[in-house]
């Protein structure tokens, strides 16, 4: 009987625990999360929104979003940085779809002045395994960035310098790569990429999305940065030019969310392209997975498709669990303390009931199942 009993506990941590539509009291538990990691981090504020079975789940904002005491509200919008990179993928997945582009195309097609354009494809452009240069590696503003500036002017400095690495061999993150990226998207669509995806993904999951800090009003946020210790005080915007393909795109949780339950029931783009954009094309000793603007793990056992993106003053995160049906999106008005990621952590162990104890006996079966115990 004991063994027995034994066996069926462990076939229960075996087992994933799908994420449920959230309770009264699962909620409170990230009212309380979010409280306390605001006040540990002085973050001003944040906003989130969850997805379950499918649905918009949860929508909530604390704090103040304009640093002048401003109540925080879920019309609030943010920047959400290099999570702007997928929309970018997606784009060039649909031209794909329809045709006139294959991801294998050489970036000479299209941009033919670019370093070792011929050798390099327009999957690596995506997947970071360019070799390109980052024209942005750092967490804050250089002096040229004080400056408004083009996409053109951008890969003129960093994709005409010599490549870091054999195109396909490393993997490196690459903001140069999508801006080259998005040119030739450009060059496909017939069209500037914020047109195009305004008309063929936004427009038709009835999202509202505006580009660049510089859309920002006063019913959004306003960002913040704080140096070392010092007092939390009101941070730059980025300069027109500089985000472009790799970060430009502006909306609320709850806008992303719609995104997300795309992924989630594979609408819009071809069930083809979705697994496309999921499959990892980082090289096996990168030590994770990369898909096309897209990082894939799988916690607990539960499969996640998952960005964040950092600005000056802004950061976010999103995560997309597609076999749960489940989804968290967390962005915060502050370039400092990663509290984005701490409430990405605390709302994923609310929906999955990822506790230590939880955890430490998962890995246990595990161990003991494949005789490693």
């Amino acid at each position: 009987m004991l063994r027995t009993t034994l066996a069926a506990l462990l076939l229960c941590l075996a087992a994933p625990v799908l994420a449920a539509p959230l309770t009264p009291m699962q909620k409170a538990a990230i009212d309380a999360a979010v409280t306390r990691i605001l006040k540990a981090s002085e973050v001003p504020s944040a906003s989130i929104a969850v997805v379950t079975d499918g649905r918009l789940d949860y929508a909530r904002a604390w704090g103040d979003q304009r640093l002048d005491g401003s109540v925080a509200t879920t019309a609030a919008r943010y920047p959400i940085a290099s999570i702007s990179k997928q929309f970018t993928a997606a784009a060039l997945l649909l031209l794909a779809e329809e045709g006139k582009l294959s991801l294998d195309d050489k970036v000479a097609r299209y941009l033919p002045a670019l370093t070792d354009a011929a050798d390099i494809t327009v999957r690596e452009l995506l997947g970071h395994t360019s070799g390109y240069r980052d024209y942005w590696p750092q967490d804050f503003q250089f002096e040229a960035m004080t400056h408004p500036t083009t996409p053109q002017a951008i890969l003129e400095r960093w994709a005409r310098a010599p490549l870091d690495y054999l195109p396909g061999t490393k993997w490196q993150y690459s903001n140069t790569g999508y801006v080259a990226a998005g040119l030739i998207a450009e060059k496909v669509a017939g069209e500037p990429l914020q047109s195009f995806l305004q008309r063929r993904l936004f427009a038709p999951l009835g999202m509202q999305v505006v580009f660049g800090t510089a859309a920002l009003g006063p019913g959004d946020t306003r960002g913040a940065v704080r140096y070392a210790l010092g007092p939390v005080r009101p941070g730059p915007g980025e300069q027109p030019g500089w985000l472009f393909a790799a970060g430009e795109l502006v909306l609320t949780p709850t806008e992303l969310a719609k995104w997300n339950i795309a992924r989630i029931e594979r609408r819009l783009l071809k069930p083809a392209s979705w697994q496309l954009q999921e499959t990892s094309v980082a090289p096996a000793d990168a030590g994770f997975q990369y898909g096309l603007g897209v990082y894939i793990d799988a916690p607990g056992g539960h499969a996640r498709i998952h960005h964040g993106g950092a600005l000056t003053s802004w950061l976010s995160e999103n995560r997309v669990y597609v076999a749960d049906r489940a989804a968290v999106s967390v962005f915060i008005n502050a370039g400092f303390s990663n509290s984005q990621d701490a409430i990405a952590d605390a709302i994923e162990a609310v929906l999955f009931g990822t506790t230590t104890e939880v955890a430490e006996a998962r890995t246990t079966f595990e161990a003991l199942r494949a005789g490693t115990i």
